[in-house]
């Protein structure tokens, strides 16, 4: 067994503890972000003032959600790197580049709603 082999078991297990504790955060942020956006929406429902423009609430709360949703996938894409580091196998090489690519995804569509929103609130 080369040095190299048994280094790596001696900090895998570390590493996976660390994997475990980075995916359980990115739940969590993806909670929090949730019940934040429906705490929003409530309060926003039950405004009288707000009754005028649902729209303007709910562009607003979508896009802070949305923030959320991507704080959420770049911790788990972090998570992810460090376990194909890590067991590098051709599954998680595929599975770390569809969140990279879903990340691209709704973060261009999140930045361009965020634009069109502050075009329309000028």
């Amino acid at each position: 067994m080369h040095l190299n082999d048994q280094l790596m078991d001696y900090v895998r297990p570390f590493f996976d503890v660390f994997v475990f504790i980075l995916s359980s955060a990115s739940i969590l942020i993806l909670i929090i972000g949730v019940v934040h956006a429906l705490i929003q929406f409530g309060r926003s429902q039950l405004s009288k003032k707000n009754w005028g423009n649902p729209n303007y609430d709910n562009t607003i709360i979508k896009n802070k959600l949305g923030s959320y949703i991507l704080l959420s996938l770049e911790v788990l894409i972090a998570a992810d790197i460090i376990e194909s580091v890590i067991n590098p196998t051709l599954a998680d090489i595929f599975k770390l580049a569809a969140l990279v690519v879903i990340r691209t995804v709704i973060s261009y569509f999140l930045a361009k709603e965020i634009k069109d929103f502050e075009i329309i609130q000028k």
